[in-house]
Order: C-alpha cells, then sequence, then structure tokens
C-alpha cells in the first residue's frame, strides 16, 4: 500500500510541476524594456506646457489645431495597435478599475467600469514620421510604454465625422 501511496503522490507531483512549468510563459501583452533607439527621436525630455484634458480636448479641439494632450493609455482590454505606434487614451478623470475599491479586474486599464462614460472620454494617439505617416513600429516596443502610464503628446489634431478625436503626435512625454 506504501508503494501505491508513494507513486500516486510522486504522479501528483510531476503533475503540479508540469502545470507550474507552464504558467507564465507567454504575456498578452509585451513587457516594455524601454525606449528603442528609433523611438528616442519622438520622446520629449521635458512635459509641454498648457496641455489639455482628453475631455476638453474633445469639446473645442477642431480637424488639423495643433494641439498638447494629456492622458493616460487605456480605454480597452488592448489599447494598442499591433505592428504601429498607436495607443488609446483615457481622460485622467476617470479612475482604472485597480485604483477602486473591492475591484479585482484583471485588465484594470480598460476602464470597464466607466461604461456609458468611456466612449467619450478616450482618444487615439498616433505617432507620425516628418511625412506624417504612423510608425510601424508597435508603441510598447518604439517607446517603452505599458498599460496605465500617463502621457502627455503634442501634435496635431484630426478629427472624424462622429466627433472622434486623433492625436498626430510627433512629441510624447512620458510621466513618472
Amino acid at each position: 500500500m506504501s508503494n501505491v501511496k508513494s507513486l500516486a503522490s510522486l504522479l501528483l507531483l510531476i503533475v503540479l510541476l508540469t502545470i507550474a512549468a507552464g504558467c507564465g510563459t507567454s504575456s498578452p501583452t509585451p513587457v516594455a524594456a524601454g525606449p528603442s533607439a528609433a523611438g528616442a527621436p519622438y520622446l520629449l525630455s521635458s512635459e509641454p506646457a498648457e496641455a489639455k484634458t482628453v475631455l476638453d480636448a474633445r469639446a473645442d479641439t477642431k480637424d488639423a489645431d495643433d494641439i498638447v494632450l494629456v492622458g493616460r493609455i487605456g480605454g480597452d482590454t488592448s489599447p494598442w495597435v499591433n505592428g504601429q505606434a498607436a495607443f488609446l487614451v483615457v481622460d485622467g478623470s476617470l479612475k482604472p478599475c485597480n485604483e477602486k475599491d473591492d475591484d479585482d479586474c484583471p485588465t484594470p486599464w480598460d476602464y470597464c467600469c466607466d461604461g456609458d462614460t468611456l466612449p467619450k472620454s478616450k482618444a487615439v494617439v498616433k505617432v507620425v514620421d516628418r511625412s506624417g505617416k504612423t510608425v510601424a513600429t508597435d508603441a510598447r516596443e518604439l517607446l517603452g510604454l505599458q498599460e496605465l502610464q500617463t502621457v502627455v503628446v503634442q501634435g496635431r489634431a484630426a478629427r472624424d465625422e462622429a466627433g472622434n478625436l486623433t492625436v498626430l503626435a510627433d512629441g510624447i512625454f512620458v510621466r513618472k
């Protein structure tokens, strides 16, 4: 009987070790290691003055206006545009789920708790090169960004027919 218990214990140990070895081997969101050399020209060493909140910018910024915008990276379970230096930002008045009591949301940057107010509280940021084209490198890799960081972006506003705001950014400051 002790051989059966020993064998069962050994088998259980092997199963647990196999499961543990498989945990954490893949990550849905790459961890920002820091900006790449190609991203350095887009990073600002000092914060631009007179940044507008996302809500204020959505209310009074016109298409093609120069703009400085402050927001927090988030607004969706994946606020990134894969393969491009583009991402969503949310107005700072909204709190991510991890800053609310009794909320253990695994993706607090999606602001799912703010259902009705979220669509009018976010904007798209596209990092553009000198010709105005979105840089074809993921923003996390290019700039070392991650969810919930507060960024101040400068660039030009682009509005669509629905009133959505996109900032064609030529400079980004990451708040500490």
